[in-house]
């Protein structure tokens, strides 16, 4: 593909992503929670590789290891985000974020759900799936030693994603016995979620990387890497008080 071609095809993803949060928005209007949105991001991923398979026209192996790949990951992820506790932590947290953001910017909850929530989750996850959309993009060289290094790479991110959050929903349900501070390196452990996540993604970037087009993906790998960063500093897993 041309570059004008390769920026037409980003430019519709980014489109398709913010109208989609757009249109979820509209839906939920009405709703007194939007605990469901931290499912819909990884499936939008996975939709912008979708649509980028139909219109790149890139090696068709390199094409199928990254959307089954990404698929795969996102959809156990999406499944466990709807489970009913999930949603309801998640509903928990924006309404505590969202309800300082409306206070302090005098927006009402409708436009907060829509500047704060939905539009910028659906730029990010275009923004992080770039090696899914632009390793799609060029059909030579074939897939090398390299890619075949991120598959089984990201491989062994979805296995190790799919376990960490097992245990962190079991670390939910056991009574909290100690502080939950802990320095930065035993919050990345005790988050082998995150650690998963991040091996998936260096992983669809190393496919992507054997391509021209693909390395300049690695804006989105590096801006997970950074989001995660924070958020083993500030998130830790919330336990069960036990009972007086």
């Amino acid at each position: 593909m041309t570059l004008a071609e390769t920026a037409a095809l980003l430019g519709l993803n980014l489109g398709l992503a913010l109208a989609t949060m757009a249109g979820l928005w509209a839906l939920s209007a009405r709703w007194k929670g939007i605990g469901f949105l931290d499912a819909v991001w990884p499936l939008i991923m996975v939709g912008m590789a979708a649509v980028t398979m139909a219109v790149a026209d890139g090696d068709p192996v390199r094409k199928g290891l990254l959307l089954w790949l990404v698929a795969i990951w996102a959809t156990p992820q999406a499944l466990r985000r709807l489970s009913p506790m999930a949603r309801a932590e998640a509903d928990s947290r924006y309404a505590a974020v969202g309800g300082t953001a409306a206070a302090r910017r005098g927006w009402s909850v409708k436009h907060t759900r829509l500047l704060l929530f939905f539009l910028p989750q659906g730029a990010l996850a275009w923004l992080a799936s770039l090696p899914v959309q632009l390793g799609q993009v060029d059909f030579l060289p074939a897939v090398g030693w390299v890619g075949w290094t991120g598959a089984v790479l990201a491989v062994a991110g979805i296995g190790l994603e799919g376990f960490g959050s097992l245990r962190l929903s079991a670390l939910r349900k056991r009574p909290a016995t100690e502080p939950a501070s802990s320095p930065i390196a035993g919050r990345w452990l005790m988050r082998p979620d995150h650690l998963g996540d991040l091996a998936v993604w260096w992983g669809l970037f190393l496919i992507a990387a054997e391509t021209g087009a693909g390395r300049w993906s690695v804006v989105g790998p590096i801006f997970l890497t950074l989001a995660m960063a924070h958020w083993a500093r500030t998130d830790s897993p919330k336990r069960k008080t036990p009972a007086a």
